[in-house]
Order: structure tokens, then sequence, then C-alpha cells
């Protein structure tokens, strides 16, 4: 097989959790007073909480923030969040990801996580997935988000695989540029399809059984 392991993001890849991530951000932007729409929430998309904090006070006009400050809305963004999470359960979980998940095992292959979130387990346990992966590398463990190819990175090297053998699975562009700046290949999937970048295009998830399966790097899916 072309590929020994393949390393998920977890937003809108393993589950979707931007509804989750809006309603807090919109509870924050709500107390300061600032605009902020889904429009703006796309644009918060595989970004670090701080760089997302910062999109959101370019239309801020209230007293200047010190750093601590800044800090601290976040810190409550993400207390707002991890509440929100608690709803979660596995039924949001998608059977298509689950089975799919299930036979890329039974080929033979390595499975990680490699999210910017800070949530990750959270997440993770909350859906029933918290002990499935074989390495989970998220934000308490890297020092850059991406593009940086950091996470990317932790996780080929914690599962002990090169990073040309791995594959990435994104649905960020900023996601797809950190796969490939990690010298790794990258499926795309939702609005991460829009990347010339990505190595492969996928419609449905249950198509990442069609790329394992290739020798050939050079074939595209879509």
């Amino acid at each position: 097989m072309r590929y020994k392991a393949i390393i998920f993001d977890l937003d809108g890849v393993i589950c979707h959790t931007d509804r989750y991530h809006y309603l807090a951000w919109k509870g924050l932007a709500d107390k300061l007073g600032v605009y902020f729409d889904e429009e703006i929430n796309n644009r918060l998309r595989g970004v670090s909480r701080m760089d997302s904090l910062e999109i959101i006070l370019e239309r801020y006009h209230g007293e200047e923030l010190s750093q601590t400050n800044k800090e601290e809305l976040a810190d409550e963004k993400n207390e707002i969040y991890k509440q929100i999470l608690k709803r979660m359960t596995s039924d949001d979980l998608s059977p298509v990801v689950k089975n799919t998940l299930d036979m890329l095992r039974e080929k033979g292959m390595k499975l990680a996580i490699g999210s910017s979130s800070k949530n990750a387990r959270l997440i993770l346990k909350q859906i029933g997935l918290l002990n499935y992966f074989d390495v989970i590398s998220d934000g308490t463990n890297i020092t850059y988000s991406k593009p940086n190819p950091e996470v990317f990175i932790k996780a080929a090297y914690e599962l002990d695989i090169s990073p040309s053998e791995c594959l990435v699975v994104e649905d960020a562009v900023t996601g797809v540029e950190a796969a490939k700046a990690g010298g790794m290949d990258c499926a795309a999937i939702g609005n991460a399809v829009t990347s010339q970048s990505a190595d492969y295009k996928l419609i449905d998830f249950s198509e990442l059984l069609n790329v394992a399966s290739l020798d050939n790097r050079n074939i595209a899916i879509r």
C-alpha cells in the first residue's frame, strides 16, 4: 500500500463541531458588542484560538485589550465551548465515518489524530473514540498551529512512520498547507477541496478506502 498511516484532523473530518464553536464565539462576541456571523466564523476554520480571537477583535471598538485580557477572553470562550461540548454523544459520530475507520484498521493502517484543538480528547471521549486512535497529537503538545506542520510531524514521529508514508485528511486549506509543509500527501474534504495543493479531493469520507489502496501517488480521486 502507498500509505502506512492516516492522520485525521478532528473538527470537520471525524466529527462536526462548527456549530458548537460558532455558539461559543457568538456568546463572547455578543458580550464584547462585536458583530459576528457564519461568514466570519468560517474564517476561523483550522485557526488557533488566539488567532481566532484576533479575527473577531477586528470589529472591536472598546477599550484597548492587553495580552492578558485577550488570554482571559480566549479562556472564557473555551469554557463556554466545553460546556456546550457536553451535549455531544456517540450520535454525533457518523456511521459512515466509523465504518470507514474500522475498515482502514482492518487493512492494517495506523490511525492518528492531528488537531490544533486543545479539546480533542474531550470531543473524542464524548463521541466514543477516545481510545480508538494509535496516536493523538493535538493543541496540548504543540507550539505552532496550522499551517505550521508541527502537529502532523509529531503524530508521524509518535507513530514511528516516515511522513512520506502518512496521508493527512483535512477539511481546511490551512490544514492542507500544513500537511504538504510536513512532507505528507493530503486528502481534502469539505471546504479544503478548493485547495490546489491537495493530492486527493473527496466527496465522501468512505472514498478514503480507495485512496488507502492506491500504489500510484499520481492518481487523483477527484
